[in-house]
């Protein structure tokens, strides 16, 4: 039951992208998948192909539910019914892939920003609104009434879900890129990686390799292709054999991908060369600088901090801002870090859990042992990820215990 579970979480971006394609309503998309899914945990014989079986399912929960809603006669004639799965997600157009196709409908400009990313990753990712929420640090009803509203505002200004006419990608890559880099990070905090994003890195890959290929003149999508498939080396040495994270710094390389550090390494390398330089670029040659200690046996702070520099004039935001505060106190000493840390609002970020991450490392270093615990109090009280709490409570039992 368990492999079937995870099929079908597999299957759902591939299968809610092919119906919202089909049936021209999101809502009616996840609602007839969900039914879907329902009935495979149900079936009683094997399911030789999930995701097909779960596709045919959908589609025929989704006619009836329009026959109940009598819209038969308009909405039944234009769907015509496929033997299987293949006939429908197929399409002769310049995005070759309904998931892709999808998250540029998504990204449509007459959404909001925040609203477009929001429902890329709630209904092409399948990432929670949980989740949504936390990574733009807003309460989950919040975040909810912004999916809702901007999957009516595509219903009712009549958004083709079709590929965007070549001349209208630019106007919507940046939004695309951001969302992918967003899902990213989601999938990033998980560090064991077996949580409800347990798919969703893989997939994010893919659409990043997808979007290198359909804008190769696009240097932004190759620097998302490099910063993905970075951030992706490193998933085996992540988590230890205790099920706790591992800092970037500590990991063992041995266990790092060489393999997509050269992909990475390449994609930047044809990023760079088209010399229109951007925020995902510098990302992904942080990301690089770092790859770089398989090789050198040391980690290269000084650049670090020279590229969060270069970021801080392409995004002038507390993430960065505080990443930057932690190379600074690594470049330099903990306590020039937790300078710059001082120089941020610290009452707007009292509920962010990598400002208290990075401030209780920071005091601990400089041996400030009983703030740095309160700070690990406070990371700790924000419920991060089973990996990372563990990570917390062991540094915090460090830094507490007498020398």
């Amino acid at each position: 039951m368990a492999g079937l579970a995870q099929a079908l979480a597999d299957a759902r971006p591939r299968v809610i992208a092919a119906l919202a394609a089909q049936l021209r309503d999101l809502d009616l998309a996840e609602e007839a998948f969900s039914a879907a899914c329902e009935a495979a945990l149900g079936e009683p014989a094997p399911i030789r192909d999930p995701a097909a079986w779960t596709y045919v399912t959908a589609r025929r929960r989704a006619l009836d539910l329009l026959r109940k809603r009598e819209r038969e006669a308009r909405a039944i004639a234009n769907l015509p019914e496929p033997d299987i799965m293949g006939d429908v997600i197929s399409f002769p157009e310049p995005i070759p892939d309904d998931r892709l196709r999808l998250l540029f409908t998504c990204c449509h400009p007459a959404l909001g920003q925040e609203a477009r990313i929001a429902l890329a990753l709630r209904v092409i990712c399948g990432v929670s609104v949980a989740r949504i929420a936390r990574a733009f640090l807003v309460t989950e009803p919040a975040m909810f009434q912004r999916v809702t509203r901007a999957k009516a505002k595509i219903k009712a200004a009549n958004i083709p879900f079709e590929t965007p006419p070549p001349g209208e990608w630019e106007s919507r890559v940046g939004t695309v890129l951001e969302t992918i880099e967003v899902g990213l990070g989601i999938a990033y905090r998980d560090a064991a990686g077996v949580g409800d994003t347990a798919g969703l890195a893989p997939e994010l890959e893919r659409l990043a390799g997808l979007l290198a290929e359909l804008m190769p003149d696009e240097a932004e999508a190759h620097g998302l292709l490099a910063l993905v498939s970075l951030v992706r080396s490193r998933e085996a040495a992540r988590v230890d054999a205790t099920g706790t994270m591992v800092p970037l710094s500590q990991q063992d390389v041995a266990l790092w991908d060489r393999a997509r550090i050269e992909v990475g390494r390449a994609a930047l390398d044809r990023a760079n060369a088209l010399a229109k330089p951007g925020p995902v670029q510098v990302l992904a040659a942080i990301h690089l600088t770092h790859a770089m200690r398989c090789e050198t046996g040391r980690t290269d702070w000084r650049a670090i901090r020279r590229l969060y520099d270069g970021l801080l004039q392409f995004r002038s935001n507390r993430v960065v801002a505080i990443n930057r505060a932690v190379a600074i106190g690594r470049a330099k000493s903990p306590c020039d870090g937790l300078a710059a840390l001082e120089e941020l609002d610290s009452e707007k970020l009292a509920g962010f859990l990598p400002f208290h991450a990075a401030r209780a490392d920071l005091l601990a270093r400089a041996g400030r042992r009983e703030e740095a615990c309160a700070e690990y109090d406070a990371a700790l009280a924000l419920e991060p990820e089973a990996a990372e709490a563990r990570f917390l409570s062991a540094r915090r039992a460090a830094v507490q215990a007498p020398d």
